[in-house]
């Protein structure tokens, strides 16, 4: 029961997790081209973005069940490892299912960026939360 209890905090994480497959498996090869917003390394800046913003509500969620705003190692942990196997399963996604995408490295590094980046707020976040109270 309690991880149930955990997981219904999770709600938007879990809804961004389905947002992030869905756009990370849709064929774009056909506005490729024709549209000025696609830049080079688009698809890398997406990624990060995506990755970014899943963290945070990672941590969101996990803050909400807890009720408080503890830093723990383990936790930061789980949720890199949480991100690792999203964005890892995105790349396999790409690479057997949907064909028409390219299975990447360097997505996947995108992925662990924008992770570490969110981890990154959310400690210089927690410190300055800790700082106020001292």
């Amino acid at each position: 029961m309690s991880n149930y209890k955990a997981l219904k905090y999770q709600g938007w994480a879990v809804a961004w997790t389905a947002v992030i497959l869905v756009l990370c498996n849709i064929d774009l090869s056909s506005s490729q081209g024709s549209s000025g917003f696609f830049f080079t390394g688009f698809d890398k800046l997406a990624h990060l973005g995506f990755f970014y913003v899943l963290t945070i509500l990672l941590f969101y969620g996990k803050i909400k069940y807890q009720h408080n705003y503890s830093f723990r190692s383990l936790t930061i942990f789980k949720i890199i490892l949480i991100s690792a196997v999203i964005g890892g399963g995105i790349e396999l996604l790409q690479w057997k299912v949907f064909t028409y995408r390219s299975a990447e490295w360097w997505d996947f590094g995108c992925d662990m960026i924008g992770c570490l980046m969110g981890v990154f707020s959310y400690v210089l976040l927690h410190l300055s939360n800790y700082n106020e109270r001292v």
